[in-house]
Formats: structure tokens, sequence, C-alpha cells
């Protein structure tokens, strides 16, 4: 499931994503338009930054942009960036398995089995959808999220 972090994340990286070339955003300004407390969204901008996502500027004309194209960041980065794996449990990971406590073959489990079908098919969808992508569906940002958030 997409936690809030992820969510508002997305959100700001489409306010982003709608900027003109070379035009920077304010934190302020993204939480305000986007009802992200600044406090969260600062921790969040820093982590997409840390990820590769985003660039900053200090000063007058500062703020932040994204580090390259829309068209080139995947929304399956990014959530990965902030809330980890796309599996929806530990067995299932590709990058952060961890086996049950109460399965001595993770190997022969159909939970497993049946969760890493999911993971798949999340990671199809996620990591073929850019931000270019996201950014133009034509329903509003926060009803295009919240439609991630319920998958």
């Amino acid at each position: 499931m997409l936690t809030k972090k992820g969510k508002y994340g997305l959100k700001a990286l489409i306010h982003l994503a709608r900027l003109q070339s070379g035009e920077t955003a304010f934190v302020a300004d993204i939480a305000a338009q986007n009802n992200i407390s600044k406090k969260f969204l600062d921790t969040i901008l820093l982590e997409l930054r840390n990820g590769g996502l985003l660039r900053s500027k200090k000063g007058p004309g500062g703020g932040y942009a994204l580090s390259k194209p829309a068209r080139e960041i995947f929304i399956g980065h990014a959530i990965r960036i902030l809330d980890g794996p796309l599996a929806p449990i530990r067995c299932a990971s590709k990058t952060a398995f961890e086996p049950c406590d109460d399965c001595d073959h993770p190997e022969d489990c159909q939970i497993r089995a049946a969760m890493t079908d999911v993971r798949d098919a999340i990671a199809t969808i996620l990591d073929n959808m850019s931000l270019e992508e996201l950014a133009a569906k034509n329903s509003p940002t926060s009803e295009a999220i919240n439609t991630l958030t319920h998958v």
C-alpha cells in the first residue's frame, strides 16, 4: 500500500513536473498548493533529492526542480525511494527478501507465490508509468494519486 509519504512525494513530483523548464518551486509553495505539512514535505523532498530525482538550489531563484525530464522518471522508482519495495510482503520482495518466521520453505509457499505475482503486476505498471504520464492525466492530481493509494 502507498503510504502518506509516498502519496505526498508523488504529489510534489507532479507539482514539479508541471513547472516550466528551468523553473523551481519552494517547499512552502508546494506544501500549500498540495495541502501537505511543510515539515513533512521537507523530509520527503530531501529523500527524493538524495535518490537522484530532484535538484535543489538555495537563495534567489532557488527551490526544487526535477533532476531530469519527467518522461525519464518512473513512478515505481519514486515509490521505492520513499516507501521501499513494492512487494506486499517481505518474502515476495526481490530487493529486501526476508523469509517469514513461520515458513521453513519459502520456495514452496503458495502465499509467497501469489504475493510475488502481485508484486510483479504492480511493478509492471509503476515501472512503466512515467511522471510525465501521471502529471498529464486529465483527472485532478489528488484523484490520480488516490487511485494508486487504493491499489
